[in-house]
């Protein structure tokens, strides 16, 4: 059998930029045993094996759309394809298209949660739409969080996601922020209105008797400690409740264990304070302090009502299960992927400064009306 003539270099053949591996096929036939098949398979040997132009075994692999190619031979291609392991060389392919198809996430820590779950929905959604992705986390660095998108950029990233992160200024690529509470040109925010999470956290607490509410403010380094905070305060002011300094306690620490909420309450009841229901920063926070309730010999929801925030998977899990205000952390990381991807292929309007998000309040066995002093 004749071999296929090798097509001339042009700009409509889409080449490997990797050299060619020299397993000395026959078209048409299937490797032998001896040869050597430990070296990746190039397009040129593909083609080889399918007796077609590598022109036409690359337009069918990238999609190139607009092509009149029958799906008879699109399928013989991708079949042989999955039988030989062929993959595409992202490289060559950036070189043509000035695409690499990369993302860069910016992340505080990788933990079991809130951030877990937001990069769920991204991670979702990227696949979704064939991109890859890389992260880097900063632990809240202001040094890194200024450093980490640059280094990012040239390492291939086309766009960049950043959850819970304090940016600084524009990025030199397209972003979006999950949590991210400042103005940037350039940075699309996606937000969760907090306004409406503090009103219905306040009006839950308020219908079931609770006056006397001890608040907790989140640890300076989190994106949505001051906005959730100052939302909690209108709210209060809404509904009459008077917010105590003396029932106001601090995280301190940058934790993402129940550990974030144990010792500030601990400290709190050493102080011998009386208040009937506690408004915690996050899920992760409330656990900790109905851990710390319980040491001291106080119930929940008996003696005080606990509420939470985010819904993380394992808050209808523990016992109390906990009442918290429901924030779609995957489905708002689905959301700012979309968006991102919308920005790098210009497939969208300019982007939007803001995207705000609704939450809802799920109501469990942690709160309860005020108990009826005898």
């Amino acid at each position: 059998m004749a071999r296929t003539r090798e097509a001339q270099p042009s700009e409509a053949a889409v080449q490997d930029a990797k050299p060619e591996t020299k397993l000395n096929i026959k078209v048409g036939t299937r490797l032998d045993a001896s040869e050597d098949v430990s070296a990746p398979v190039t397009l040129k040997v593909l083609a080889a094996r399918l007796n077609l132009d590598p022109a036409t075994v690359s337009v069918v692999l990238n999609n190139v759309p607009g092509r009149s190619i029958p799906e008879r031979t699109r399928e013989r291609i991708r079949a042989m394809a999955r039988e030989l392991n062929y993959h595409p060389s992202y490289i060559a392919r950036s070189l043509r298209n000035r695409r690499t198809m990369m993302v860069g996430i910016l992340t505080p820590v990788l933990s079991e949660g809130y951030h877990s779950e937001v990069m769920n929905g991204i991670f979702a959604q990227l696949i979704e739409q064939d991109y890859f992705n890389f992260i880097a986390t900063h632990r809240h660095k202001a040094e890194l969080v200024a450093k980490y998108p640059g280094m990012m950029q040239s390492r291939g990233a086309e766009g960049i996601l950043a959850i819970d992160t304090h940016l600084a200024g524009p990025l030199p690529v397209p972003a979006v922020s999950i949590a991210g509470h400042t103005a940037i040109a350039g940075v699309t925010n996606v937000l969760l209105d907090h306004n409406e999470a503090a009103r219905l956290t306040l009006r839950h607490l308020y219908d079931l008797g609770h006056r006397s509410i001890a608040f907790m403010h989140g640890h300076p380094d989190s994106s949505d400690s001051d906005s959730r905070w100052e939302a909690l305060q209108g709210a209060a002011r809404e509904l009459g409740i008077a917010i105590d300094p003396a029932l106001t306690i601090h995280i301190d620490e940058d934790r993402t264990t129940p550990e974030l909420g144990y010792p500030v309450v601990e400290r709190l009841l050493g102080e011998k304070r009386k208040f009937t229901a506690m408004v915690c920063f996050n899920d992760v926070a409330a656990i900790g302090a109905i851990r710390a309730l319980h040491d001291a010999q106080i119930r929940v929801p008996e003696d005080v009502s606990v509420m939470g925030f985010d819904d993380v998977p394992y808050a209808a899990f523990h016992s109390p299960r906990l009442t918290t205000i429901r924030q779609p952390l995957a489905e708002m990381g689905a959301l700012a992927a979309r968006l991102l991807v919308e920005q790098m292929s210009g497939s969208g309007s300019a982007p939007r400064a803001e995207v705000m998000v609704t939450p809802e309040l799920i109501v469990r066995e942690s709160t309860g009306a005020v108990a009826r002093r005898g």
